[in-house]
């Protein structure tokens, strides 16, 4: 009896032994399939050990076979091929490291996942175009699980979710859906996944790229969606409901449902004291009509209605305007145009000479211009001052620019009728914008509480804190 039970445990050792033998053979030969396919060092480096230590084993086992007087019996040839037709199939059109390393983890129970690629990229800087005064100074980088960190560093709640989904593009580009189940809308999150699901374009490098596809009034110059470089910001807006979308390589975060009252907002607003913060915030709408409506206004009075000018203001726009050739509607869109050339030269140019730009074209625009009598001092002036402005809503920047040529247009050419033309067409635009269903003028129309507590001004934060809905009941059906 205990002669059988010595031949069935060294049965059973024998075939233990020879699967060990087979199943190192095949770790062996698929790292060997899987090294020739990526240039990361640092995933070669891996592959190596996890190969040596496969050879290792593969040794012991051969040993210990040897000592029982077996004969191992190593991965057949038909095996070999089916690791390596499988391994050329699944890195057909997908050679990442990303995809090298999911192989890697397969064939075990448990693993851990984490990303294998050790790529240069800058460290977390202060944000280059949302400055504030108080608060966090970090902003979001290129690398997007190192912006996902970020937001759960800050957002420490088991709720929060970022899911990782590839887009259609040629390069794979990985980008992040985040969002809290318990504070998002459900139908709000489905939607916005089939609508990045189905965007097929040949490069994605920002975030921004998907906005054209959220999108449903395509003529619609409002944004579709918000957009922050501040992790602090984000975090913001998903504790109110909102889905933050991060790109690979792109260090600006989506933000949507967006709303037009979000754009006057920023981060020292709930710093600091209600008072201050509301009057900073309704001397930025000031600055938007400004630039809007500022140049196409003196176009209009000074062509169509001189009577609503003063008389000693009057008195020196006339004298201003006669010792120009060009009638005001022109003058202004010339102005106006050579200024968005001054600014788009002095960002484009490199940073050694940028200020140079800027410099000489606001000598040549204001002191030559004006000394030869091509452009009148009180254009110059209307049209400096819409631009300065514009700059601060930068989020409405391209908004305000476009707008601005159009309402010259319509004042030069139709007077009184056409600036009121150009109003009711930027306010049809507004209220016609529906992001998600939701009212793209909330809380600010129709006029409520809503407006006093966080829109046109905002209240203090103990009224704030006493908020109950996260995102406007009264969406659009």
């Amino acid at each position: 009896m205990p002669e059988n039970q010595n031949i069935q445990k060294n049965s059973d050792n024998e075939a233990m032994l020879q699967e060990i033998v087979q199943n190192t053979e095949m770790g062996k030969n698929t790292l060997d399939e899987l090294m020739g396919l990526t240039y990361d060092q640092k995933l070669k480096d891996e592959m190596m050990r996890q190969k040596n230590e496969y050879r290792r084993l593969n040794q012991q086992a051969h040993t210990a076979l040897d000592a029982i007087g077996a004969q191992a019996k190593g991965q057949s040839a038909a095996a070999r091929m089916s690791v390596s037709m499988g391994i050329r199939t699944r890195t057909m059109l997908d050679k990442s490291t990303r995809n090298l390393a999911t192989m890697l983890a397969e064939g075990s129970g448990q693993a851990l996942a984490f990303s294998t690629q050790d790529m240069p990229g800058r460290s977390v800087t202060n944000p280059s175009g949302e400055g504030n005064m108080r608060g966090p100074q970090d902003a979001f980088t290129e690398h997007l699980r190192n912006n996902i960190s970020q937001l759960r560093r800050q957002f420490r709640t088991g709720s929060f979710t970022a899911e990782i989904c590839t887009a259609n593009t040629r390069a794979k580009t990985e980008y992040a859906i985040c969002y809290d189940t318990a504070l998002a809308p459900a139908d709000v999150v489905q939607t916005l996944k089939q609508r990045l699901a189905g965007v097929q374009i040949p490069v994605l490098l920002d975030s921004t790229y998907f906005a054209s596809f959220l999108k449903q009034d395509k003529l619609n110059l409002f944004p579709a969606a918000a957009y922050t470089e501040r992790p602090a910001t984000a975090c913001a807006r998903i504790c109110e409901g909102k889905i933050v979308i991060l790109v690979s390589g792109s260090p600006l975060a989506m933000v949507v449902p967006s709303f037009f009252a979000e754009h006057f907002e920023c981060l020292d607003d709930y710093s600091s004291g209600a008072v201050f913060a509301g009057l900073i915030r309704l001397l930025k709408y000031l600055a938007f009509l400004l630039a809007v409506f500022g140049p196409g206004l003196y176009v209009m009075a000074v062509s169509f209605a001189p009577e609503l000018i003063p008389v000693h203001l009057l008195a020196k726009l006339a004298q201003g305007e006669a010792s120009t050739p060009l009638p005001p509607m022109p003058e202004m869109l010339a102005v106006t145009l050579l200024l968005e050339i001054v600014r788009e030269a002095g960002l484009r140019a490199p940073k050694s000479i940028s200020h140079t730009v800027s410099l000489v074209g606001a000598l040549i625009i204001g002191e030559t211009a004006v000394s030869a009598g091509i452009i009148s001092v009180p254009v110059l002036t209307m049209a400096a001052a819409a631009t300065i402005a514009t700059l601060a809503v930068p989020a409405l920047y391209e908004q305000s620019i476009l707008f601005r040529f159009a309402v010259i247009l319509l004042a030069g050419l139709f007077g009184v009728p056409g600036l009121a033309c150009g109003a009711l067409l930027i306010l049809a635009m507004a209220c016609g914008s529906d992001p998600f269903g939701y009212d793209y003028l909330y809380p600010l129309m129709p006029p409520g509480k809503a407006a006093l507590r966080d829109g046109f001004v905002r209240a203090i934060w103990s009224r704030l804190a006493q908020k109950g809905e996260v995102l406007p009941r009264h969406a659009k059906e």
